[in-house]
């Protein structure tokens, strides 16, 4: 009797530090969350600004031109963020400051290798991207391709950042950027460099957010390696991100190949709004839920949920429908000009398509930061689907669209599936316990 009595003890202390470690880690996901979406308020703030003068000053054409580059920015981000979802996932596992200081100088010099070698595809290929993007000037390019030298590395310093939950210094160095992109593109547009110099502020942002501010200090100790970032989690993430950039920016490019300039600069212009769900679902909701589901073991990783992260994300995505959808119009006019009002329901049904992708991802991300997940290549796959799909049907902005929503929808039930499974199984397995 008394040995029970202790066996029982025994387990309800056990029962005790699971429960407060369930606790802490909602706490660490939730307090990340709102510091994440603050600083990602900060940053929106800084690109509107930046959007707005520029569609304001330059019009609907030259719009389009540096919403092109952005574009091509944010494909080359596939390899950027790789860096940084493998680096947080090692720097979260890894239990001393030694081992997540290895994490990263083990990153650094591949991140570097891989920035480089992008940046000078870029360069020498100017010259037939800008004619396929029907830019006006090649050096276009070649100012882009400034920014993508670092913006590997970049991703090493966020993914470290994101692995210690320093939430505040990665939010800060996103707004950096951003604040960055708007001074110097106001100052260089203002002096009439036009596009080319708007395109250039986009290369100083990524300079800048690589300088400031500094990683924490646990990373900057004397480096000793325990658990190494493994290949199979490295091409897991080159495959997740390839596919998400793909996604969420090759109908921007594929309208500003097939459209007029001013037609694909409203699109661009719709886009920029309705990506901001996803932005905020990223890096407000899953950064902060990445490193510490990828930190849990054992029983840890039974008791943490999806459900925290995805209905933070459905309470954002049904509140940003709901605002785009009732006030197209007035967002358009107030933030673009009325150059940009003509959209109808455009705006809305971009951001239902956006909120539908925002919430495949939460799963995706959950997935990968537990195991290796396939969901990887299934989102590579529709984003295959989505380059056929508006290469077909692209008569008007709506057809393209429409092509995004209903390819997300499917994306979304296919991923969501062995979660409702597993949850359709669940009463059955206590029932027979």
């Amino acid at each position: 009797m008394p040995q029970q009595s202790v066996v029982t003890l025994e387990e309800e202390q056990v029962a005790v530090a699971a429960k407060l470690q369930r606790t802490q880690d909602h706490a660490t996901v939730l307090g990340g969350s709102v510091i994440m979406l603050v600083s990602m308020m900060l940053v929106n703030v800084f690109n509107f600004s930046y959007n707005i003068v520029m569609a304001r000053w330059l019009g609907p054409a030259e719009f389009g031109h540096i919403n092109a580059a952005v574009t091509l920015l944010l494909l080359a981000s596939c390899v950027s963020l790789a860096f940084q979802l493998v680096c947080a996932k090692f720097v979260a596992r890894n239990k001393s400051d030694g081992g997540k200081a290895a994490v990263v100088h083990a990153l650094l010099g591949k991140a570097w290798l891989a920035s480089l070698g992008m940046a000078a595809v870029l360069f020498l290929a100017q010259r037939p991207i800008a004619a396929f993007l029907n830019l006006p000037q090649p050096w276009t390019i070649a100012f882009l391709a400034a920014g993508i030298a670092v913006y590997a590395p970049l991703g090493v310093k966020r993914g470290g950042m994101q692995g210690v939950c320093s939430f505040p210094r990665l939010g800060g160095n996103f707004a950096i950027e951003a604040l960055t992109r708007f001074v110097v593109g106001a100052a260089l547009v203002l002096a009439g460099y036009g596009a080319l110099g708007a395109v250039g502020a986009i290369s100083a942002g990524v300079f800048a957010a690589f300088l400031f501010p500094r990683v924490p200090r646990q990373l900057r100790v004397h480096a000793t390696m325990a658990e190494p970032p493994s290949f199979a989690e490295a091409l897991q993430a080159i495959v997740f991100f390839v596919g998400q950039v793909i996604i969420n920016n090759i109908d921007i490019l594929l309208v500003k190949h097939f459209f007029p300039s001013d037609p694909a600069g409203v699109y661009a212009a719709i886009s920029q709004i309705g990506r901001l769900l996803y932005f905020a679902s990223w890096f407000g909701v899953i950064n902060a839920m990445f490193p510490v589901t990828a930190a849990a073991t054992g029983e840890q990783r039974k008791a943490y949920g999806i459900g925290l992260p995805l209905l933070l994300v459905l309470g954002l995505s049904l509140v940003f429908i709901a605002i785009a959808g009732m006030f197209p119009h007035l967002i358009m006019v107030v933030i673009f000009g009325s150059r940009f009002v003509d959209t109808g329901w455009l705006l809305g049904l971009y951001a239902a398509a956006t909120a539908l992708y925002s919430l495949s991802v939460v799963f995706i991300a959950y997935e990968m930061s537990r195991r290796i997940a396939n969901t990887g290549w299934l989102q590579l796959m529709f984003s295959g689907a989505m380059v056929l799909g508006v290469s077909i049907f692209h008569n008007t902005l709506r057809e393209v669209i429409l092509v995004r929503l209903v390819l997300m929808a499917f994306l979304l039930f296919l991923v969501s599936l062995p979660f409702l499974r597993k949850r359709s199984q669940a009463p059955l397995r206590e029932s027979a316990a």
